[in-house]
């Protein structure tokens, strides 16, 4: 038996023995574990130079098996791991911090372990891409503010069914198209602070990104192109006009016209897209409902703080800033 056989046969000996997902690290690359004679050659080099692994993820203590392989010499197989857990990276998270307030959530680490994994991440837009309520802006700017931002309250509040409120809100306020033109025109919208930086580290990551709102798309586009999100990515509510541009209803098609018509929306991502891991931001009652098909839930409450929402989001923050650095540091590079 020559060298390189003697050293695929340790090899698959172990291979059979540790989980699928391990490998080993020689000649400065890292390699599956399997049978091969381009594997064989790298153990073997590993068995003569056994060399330190570095991993890119969060430092873990594993205890490294040895193999005894033609040489007679017994080497440690340095075995990588996966995408760190959501403890390593809650360990990681907290100590990095220099604040000494608490993390507020019913589970921080699965929605830290979700935000670094994520397929697709879902984006509410009022209240938390933007540091507005659209339809509020609009009723403002057609002088019926107070009562249309009344019943904003109770439907992101969730004392009162979401599509009760949308078919009264515009009822009330019957926007010709025109009106919501010059209304986005006039009073463009600002971003949150900070979630122009998250997009962006998601989107270099290969995560795709998706706009699920109550709002009005002709009102969020503008907002989706400023942030480098694609129309076809948008799921949100469509204004119906007649041929001269005035008010007719609203589509009841759109899934996010409804009470629980997030989770519909984004179990129609998912399913379309086959993604196996999806996370939600939201500052809502609306967005709380779309775990699942979420996998997690993380409450925005950078501009306005919902208690509703701060009990049952897995991790409730105030600004984009922390989940930047997790997706930077321990999110996962996709594929397309």
């Amino acid at each position: 038996m020559n060298h390189f056989a003697a050293t695929a046969t340790a090899l698959r000996s172990y291979s059979q023995r540790i989980p699928s997902s391990a490998g080993f690290i020689g000649c400065r690359s890292t390699t599956r574990l399997g049978s091969s004679f381009n594997s064989a050659r790298a153990f073997s080099s590993l068995v003569t130079n056994p060399m330190v692994v570095v991993s890119t993820s969060t430092p873990q203590k594993i205890t490294t098996p040895t193999v005894r392989a033609f040489t007679g010499r017994t080497v440690p197989l340095m075995m990588t791991t996966s995408s760190p857990t959501g403890d390593a990276i809650l360990e990681s998270f907290q100590s990095a911090s220099s604040s000494s307030t608490p993390l507020v959530g019913r589970n921080v680490a699965l929605a830290m372990e979700t935000l670094a994994k994520a397929d697709a991440v879902c984006f509410d837009v009022d209240s938390t891409v933007i540091a507005e309520e659209g339809i509020d802006v609009l009723a403002e700017y057609l002088g019926k503010g107070e009562a249309v931002a009344a019943l904003t309250r109770q439907a992101m509040e969730g004392s009162q069914k979401f599509q009760d409120a949308l078919k009264q809100r515009l009822e009330l306020l019957k926007p010709s198209k025109q009106s919501i033109l010059a209304c986005v025109e006039e009073n463009p919208f600002q971003v949150t602070p900070g979630v122009s930086e998250l997009i962006e580290a998601l989107t270099e990551n290969g995560v795709d990104v998706y706009f699920v709102s109550g709002g009005f798309r002709i009102m969020i586009e503008p907002i989706a192109f400023q942030v480098a999100v694609a129309k076809d990515r948008i799921f949100a509510n469509t204004i119906l006009f007649d041929d001269e541009g005035n008010y007719a209803g609203f589509d009841p098609n759109e899934p996010t016209s409804a009470d629980m018509g997030k989770p519909k929306a984004l179990q129609k991502i998912k399913e379309e897209h086959k993604y196996t891991t999806m996370l939600m931001i939201g500052d809502g009652a609306t967005d709380a409902q779309a775990k699942p098909p979420a996998d997690a839930f993380i409450g925005f409450g950078g501009v306005v703080v919902r208690p509703a929402v701060e009990d049952a989001a897995d991790w409730f923050v105030k600004d984009f800033s922390d989940m930047t650095r997790i997706v930077e540091k321990f999110g996962e590079k996709k594929r397309r």
